[in-house]
């Protein structure tokens, strides 16, 4: 059996003005930009927003996944008491897997295509946990048994290619969790799946999360995913948490509004026969990003103020934080 995390008062997830440029011939590219948030255990958090916002990236920034020759990090990023951005290169190996560990969007391309499912779960276990390749097989087939594979024994000795997307999403899932991490990071890994398996995927998900305690970063741009997982929710724009807040906050009463556009461009909760409503324009190209708000030419409520600087992020009484001149101007800045 999985060993229980246990839930504690404190952050096991700090992050603080993290901030993420590409180098390349083109030029540097920002897809994250000062992004801050804490994530106690037991606590999912959801990453919403457009294709291009900076969601991926965030993830792979806190499990230094990015290209290091092309990519420079900078701010704070500490995961159960890890100085992730200090730590060396072997001490990263030792994190992914055992604290951290991720599930990827498309399992055809994280899974080693020469390697049977059974071999790389009980490598990663063997690799982690110091055990035999033997006990590591064991703790494979439990962990595909876990995440309700059918035929988990003879699964074991099946290759990627042999599974179904819905199969290979959840070896994925036990391969993720095999060494019983704190903290669990999950990008959209429901998207390419049919509704019906992705229902059953999320219902997994959410159920191994609640059972085994651990702090989840649920990383989606569909709204019913998000109210279907989430505890918290932050909506991403151009590389910054433009709003944040519960799951019952930002869906039913956003402020933003780039999460009203949102929430309006959705099929979700609207009447039949209504008549979508679109956010005009493209994301900015993040090699050029505008002086003040980055949402400013897409926004119908823009004025002179948002194209002056950066909003800063204001907390509502609700505890939404929020960065849009229109927010309540009474409240004190949260920075």
């Amino acid at each position: 059996m999985l060993t229980q995390i246990p839930t504690q008062l404190s952050s096991i997830v700090d992050v603080d003005d993290l901030t993420v440029e590409f180098h390349g011939r083109e030029g540097t590219v920002r897809p994250v930009n000062g992004v801050a948030f804490s994530l106690k255990a037991g606590e999912v958090l959801c990453i919403l927003g457009e294709s291009g916002s900076g969601k991926s990236v965030t993830l792979r920034a806190l499990m230094r996944l990015l290209a290091p020759d092309r990519t420079r990090i900078t701010g704070h990023v500490e995961v159960a008491g890890h100085d992730v951005l200090k730590a060396s290169g072997r001490s990263m190996a030792a994190l992914r897997g055992s604290t951290i560990s991720m599930i990827f969007q498309e399992p055809m391309t994280a899974f080693d295509p020469v390697y049977t499912i059974g071999d790389q779960i009980a490598e990663m276990v063997a690799q982690h946990k110091g055990v035999s390749r033997r006990a590591g097989r064991t703790r494979a087939l439990e962990m595909l048994e876990l995440v309700q594979v059918p035929s988990a024994k003879r699964r074991l000795d099946a290759y990627p290619h042999e599974l179904s997307g819905g199969l290979r999403q959840r070896a994925m899932i036990a391969l993720a969790l095999s060494c019983s991490p704190r903290v669990l990071l999950a990008d959209e890994p429901t998207t390419a799946l049919d509704a019906t398996v992705q229902a059953q995927i999320l219902l997994l998900l959410r159920s191994l999360q609640q059972e085994l305690g651990m702090a989840v970063i649920f990383v989606t741009h569909d709204l019913g995913v998000a109210a279907e997982v989430s505890d918290r929710i932050a909506v991403m724009y151009a590389g910054r948490f433009v709003e944040t807040g519960s799951v019952r906050d930002v869906l039913q009463d956003p402020v933003h509004p780039y999460t009203r556009g949102l929430l309006s461009s959705t099929v979700h909760g609207q009447p039949r026969g209504t008549r979508l409503q679109t956010i005009p324009g493209s994301p900015p190209d993040l090699r050029m990003l505008p002086p003040g708000c980055s949402f400013e030419p897409r926004c119908g409520e823009a004025i002179d103020r948002c194209r002056a600087a950066i909003p800063p992020p204001y907390t509502l009484k609700s505890g939404q934080c929020v960065r849009c001149v229109h927010a309540p101007q009474d409240l004190v800045p949260a920075e």
